[in-house]
């Protein structure tokens, strides 16, 4: 089910927002928000509902156990074990075939051909998010970052919390305890506003901006080969914009619906196209993950504490590690490493970086982001060439269709990502004026959506 559908919209939304403020106790609220999760997982697949069950289950078990033994064996098998099923799981559903076709490819090179078959898995939508919101929670809970929690229907909701369920924030329990732990006392006023002024703007970046720039981008990516240099950039440019306008107003909508929860989600993305640095660029680009990353892998390999060539090798290994989470492809690992190698040379050449202009750090670091991109975009490193070599050796081709559109749209998606100010530093206390242009852009967004087909957010494939 998607935000951006007329059945979320107007049938699941609204019967889980009425029934849940017409219950009082915590409990009661915990079950029927933890309902209201399974019901939203297990419209895209029922049969997948068991596998966030067991994920929920076991690491719910082994925070238990952490109460229980505050020293010892225990304690750390109560670590070690929930994450390691974690990971099995994510590991096979995701990284299976991946590591086979991977495997296979390696030993015909060797000479010693292999023919062993991939087999028929499907991805569950949504199962790096919520692994990372298990591992995440027994993590704290061993750390004594937090106090495990002993009431079960409040761990479930935290898992399945269906504003971010399947494609984030990243959500760490601590983030949230307060306002679980006060559910029944939420005001159902106090936030409606703001939160309907969060989803509308995610809704219009999604539907307006991003979809819009998908309908003309993508069926010229499907013919990436007969590109011009100058659509090669202006479809490198639009994916550029698109991803940030699809996911961001995921966050934003996933925001919104939070507020309306009485739960306060933590911001993903800071204007990351305002960066003056790639560091910069990871400190507001999907901040939920980053900070992850950062937190749970680059500090426990050492951080920066061992001297500067391990910290240079921590931060690739942090970055292809968080490239190799998007997607099982090697052109998100390159993708990884590729950050992994700009981090570094910002951390070399920090000072030297920082005498320029702040107008052209800003430009430099977006370059280096839009290429990045190409790799993130491009469905194997054919395509990822065949592209650059369009971008940087001029290249003839047909005129792109609607590129008078794309054009336009650009200049709309730039002047927002680069110069106004992000959905977080606005007031949300809107006038008359503005609160019927944004009632009149919803509803020709409800027009959109109701006229053709609904498109899905980009990040719930990762």
């Amino acid at each position: 089910m998607l935000f951006n559908s007329l059945r979320f919209l107007f049938l699941f939304f609204p019967i889980v927002y009425f029934v849940y403020w017409k219950l009082r106790t915590k409990n009661q609220r915990y079950v029927w928000l933890t309902i209201a999760g399974y019901v939203f997982y297990g419209s895209w697949n029922y049969k997948f509902c068991g596998l966030m069950a067991l994920s929920t289950l076991v690491s719910y078990t082994a925070g238990l156990g952490m109460l229980r033994w505050e020293e010892g064996r225990a304690r750390k098998l109560c670590l070690v074990l929930p994450i390691t099923i974690d990971l099995l799981l994510l590991g096979f559903f995701k990284y299976f075939n991946f590591a086979l076709v991977t495997f296979t490819s390696v030993a015909t090179w060797l000479k010693h051909p292999i023919n062993i078959n991939p087999i028929d898995i499907v991805l569950p939508v949504g199962i790096s998010f919520y692994t990372f919101h298990t591992i995440t929670y027994i993590v704290d809970s061993y750390r004594r970052t937090i106090t495990p929690t002993r009431n079960f229907f409040e761990f479930a909701c935290y898992v399945c919390l269906f504003p971010q369920l399947v494609a984030g924030p990243i959500v760490r329990f601590r983030q949230i305890e307060s306002d679980l732990e006060n559910i029944d006392h939420a005001d159902r006023l106090q936030s409606i506003n703001r939160g309907w002024s969060f989803f509308t703007i995610g809704m219009m970046k999604k539907v307006l901006i991003a979809d819009s720039i998908a309908a003309i981008i993508n069926p010229a990516l499907a013919e990436y080969s007969t590109l011009s240099t100058l659509n090669t950039w202006l479809c490198v440019l639009g994916y550029t914009y698109q991803l940030y306008f699809d996911f961001s107003g995921y966050s934003d909508m996933a925001v919104g619906l939070g507020y309306m929860f009485g739960v306060r989600l933590p911001q993903n993305f800071n204007s990351p196209y305002k960066s003056v640095d790639i560091s910069d660029f990871w400190r507001r680009w999907h901040i939920s993950l980053s900070s992850c990353l950062r937190d749970y892998l680059y500090v426990p390999l050492g951080g920066s504490r061992d001297g500067e060539w391990k910290t240079y090798q921590n931060l690739l290994i942090t970055m292809l590690l968080g490239g190799l989470w998007h997607g099982a492809n090697w052109t998100f690992v390159f993708w990884g490493g590729y950050h992994g190698v700009l981090l570094g040379l910002n951390r070399l050449y920090k000072e030297n970086f920082e005498r320029l202009h702040v107008n052209l750090r800003r430009v430099l670091t977006f370059f280096a982001v839009v290429i990045g991109w190409l790799f993130f975009r491009a469905t194997d490193f054919h395509m990822a060439s065949v592209m650059l070599g369009h971008m940087f050796a001029y290249h003839s081709g047909p005129a792109l269709v609607a590129w008078q559109g794309l054009v336009m749209l650009l200049v709309i998606a730039s002047l927002i990502a680069h110069f106004a100010p992000n959905t977080f530093e606005l007031e949300h206390d809107w006038g008359k004026v503005a609160s019927g242009a944004f009632a009149a852009a919803y509803v020709l967004c409800l027009a959109i959506i109701a006229g053709g087909s609904v498109s899905p957010f980009l990040y719930f494939q990762f």
